[in-house]
């Protein structure tokens, strides 16, 4: 019996993948359970398990190419009485999804892996459609393509969209807006001098991955979507670097590394609690502002395959060593591409180091629909004046952007002040959360 096993829906508004490579041969025997493919989607790099016990037939896609939701991508022979289609429903099952419609989906910026603004409904197949009367259905599109159609004065409800699931992109608004004006599309020609330096060897085109591709346009919707304005300052941290000295190596014995980042995590929820529009989104549609609270705190994390942001969850019920604890297993499981999808969503403020690569200074761009992002830079020593006498201090450089929509700038510098002071006296840190 031949079973045309189909790419599953795996959840989280994922509609397509790419094939990254067939872990089976054709003519293999397989058990249920076994992997038959690595796919990478918009967030992951996941495993596909196969629903069936049996030979493998054909493998319908090439590695590189996109597997859509549905798509048939293996064959297998079965023995009829295996059991039937029942076991379908399994692999999907063997990805944990979130059904969810109450909860914001994030996405990704600093990096990336952020998910769409927009939730990809589930598949309605076998399911009698009910119409309610008199409310208008949501058309999908991303905030760009909704600013776009504004700025082109066009309905984007009239827009036929030609992304998953019918999504409205800005390719779809420009042609609808070509058709009703009579205008042709501007074509723009490849300089010869580039062709002849691509035939000479000298420039190199690497297709975007599909993460990749997902950063570039969540950046993108960030970037263009909220108007970005970034508070800098300099905080001393000799104490916190004092304390910190004092247990780093009790810690490692036990076999936890601490760095400073626990701390300014939990200086960081002291100053979500006093100014929470910190710890907030905007509701462009219904004109409301999202006061959020719960601390869920994105770590941007530099892997391989690009920015990913896993989310530390509840960080305000935990201590200075269980942040810790989670900061490195998360950080360590991102890095081998081993997060799980859940632990990249729900983040509510992102913190983004990159001095320990050793910057400075940065302009981090938020991580949309968020409000705000740190920007943390390198400790270094500087001279500083302290009671009237120049002293060698230790100097952590700090970077906050945040949404000017809905975050005044006198809010940005007493929000990096309420750091200062809590940074400065670990001790009293630590007492106030």
């Amino acid at each position: 019996m031949r079973f045309e096993f189909q790419f599953p829906d795996i959840g989280e508004g994922i509609a397509e993948g790419t094939l990254v490579k067939w872990l089976v041969e054709e003519g293999q025997n397989i058990e249920e359970g076994d992997s038959v493919a690595e796919v990478e989607t918009d967030k992951v790099t996941t495993e596909i398990p196969s629903p069936k016990t049996g030979k493998v037939l054909e493998l319908k896609f090439e590695e590189g190419e996109v597997i859509n939701v549905g798509d048939i991508f293996v064959i297998i022979s079965i023995d009829s009485e295996d059991g039937g289609e029942d076991k379908v429903e399994e692999v999907e099952k063997t990805v944990e999804r979130d059904d969810s419609p109450e909860e914001e989906e994030t996405a990704g910026v600093v990096g990336d892996i952020i998910a769409s603004s927009e939730e990809i409904p589930a598949s309605t197949e076998g399911q009698i459609p009910v119409s309610k009367p008199g409310k208008r259905k949501k058309v999908l599109a991303t905030p760009v393509a909704r600013k776009l159609a504004k700025d082109l004065n066009v309905d984007i409800n009239m827009v036929e969209g030609t992304g998953p699931n019918g999504r409205v992109m800005k390719e779809d608004i420009r042609q609808f807006k070509n058709n009703i004006s009579g205008e042709k599309p501007v074509k723009y020609d490849v300089d010869i001098a580039d062709e002849k330096d691509e035939q000479d060897g000298k420039i190199e085109r690497i297709p975007l991955t599909r993460i990749r591709k997902t950063i570039a346009e969540q950046m993108s919707n960030s970037r263009f979507t909220i108007p970005h304005t970034t508070a800098m300052d300099e905080l001393n941290v000799s104490n916190l670097y004092e304390f910190r000295k004092k247990y780093k190596n009790v810690l490692r014995d036990e076999g936890i590394n601490i760095t400073y980042l626990p701390f300014i995590i939990k200086a960081i929820i002291i100053a979500l609690k006093e100014y929470p529009e910190f710890n907030s989104s905007l509701d462009e549609e219904k004109e409301e502002l999202v006061l959020k609270y719960f601390y869920n705190i994105g770590i941007a994390t530099d892997t391989e395959r690009g920015l990913m942001v896993p989310v530390l969850k509840d960080a305000d019920k935990k201590s200075v060593i269980e942040i810790a604890k989670e900061i490195d297993d998360l950080s360590s499981r991102a890095k081998d591409n081993e997060i799980l999808i859940e632990e990249l969503r729900g983040g509510t403020f992102t913190v983004t180091n990159y001095g320990s690569i050793g910057g400075l200074f940065g302009i981090p761009i938020i991580n949309y629909p968020e409000s705000a992002i740190l920007g943390i830079g390198r400790i270094v020593e500087k001279p500083v004046v302290k009671d009237g006498e120049i002293a060698i201090e230790k100097v952590l450089p700090l970077s906050l952007s945040y949404d000017h929509r809905i975050i005044d700038g006198a809010s940005g510098a007493r929000f990096l002040n309420i750091l200062s002071q809590a940074l400065m006296e670990p001790e009293i840190l630590l007492m106030k959360s």
